[in-house]
């Protein structure tokens, strides 16, 4: 079971295979896994200590941080993800990042961002869409057209509470959804990044 991964020189932290968004993008419907996590299917989810554990084992000196990102939404596991970079920060000095659908408040019922003030030094939101309805489309999330507000939200809290927010696109939208969501991103105060889309090779 792959709970730490290498991509580049981050070390990556997978927690959990659920998600509450279908992404007609999603890496996972055309591989296994990515970067050094060749098999990041879970057998179930590690818990805490197993996750810290598996973090000691590796070199810690060879990475530039910490990145909770696998094959499902980090989030998830919110409460779990605080108590473990708690835990990183007592022990490490490299800076955490969070890749993220945005759907943490929904899925925790509240604000859960000021519990990340001083954990996590950056977010990495997905924001893939201009509106509600191309995201519906595009991510088929299980809380509907609500869930496109509720990332922006999510984004806009996130900026009180840490350092570092980034909002991220596919480069596989059209370029008026990409200039779209540049704006949006802008508004809001967070930098904006389009990545590569990884597309099943014939």
């Amino acid at each position: 079971m792959t709970i730490t991964y290498e991509l580049g020189d981050s070390l990556y932290i997978n927690i959990t295979n659920r998600c509450t968004n279908n992404c007609l993008f999603c890496i996972r419907n055309i591989s296994d896994g990515v970067g050094s996590g060749t098999n990041l299917w879970l057998e179930q989810e590690p818990s805490i200590d197993e996750v810290i554990e598996d973090i000691q084992r590796r070199d810690i000196a060879k990475y530039k941080e910490f990145v909770f990102c696998g094959f499902g939404e980090p989030m998830m596991r919110a409460y779990d993800i605080i108590e473990i970079c708690k835990k990183l920060k007592e022990k490490y000095c490299l800076p955490i990042r969070i890749n993220t659908n945005g759907h943490a408040n929904l899925i925790c019922g509240k604000d859960i961002t000021p519990q990340l003030q001083g954990l996590v030094d950056a977010v990495s939101i997905s924001m893939n869409a201009g509106d509600r309805y191309e995201y519906q489309a595009l991510c088929r999330s299980k809380y509907g057209e609500a869930a496109f507000e509720a990332m922006l939200d999510f984004a806009v809290n996130c900026k009180e509470h840490i350092p570092k927010v980034v909002m991220t696109v596919v480069n596989s939208i059209s370029g008026e959804n990409i200039r779209n969501c540049t704006e949006l991103a802008q508004s809001i105060g967070a930098e904006f990044r389009v990545r590569y889309h990884v597309k099943k090779s014939a």
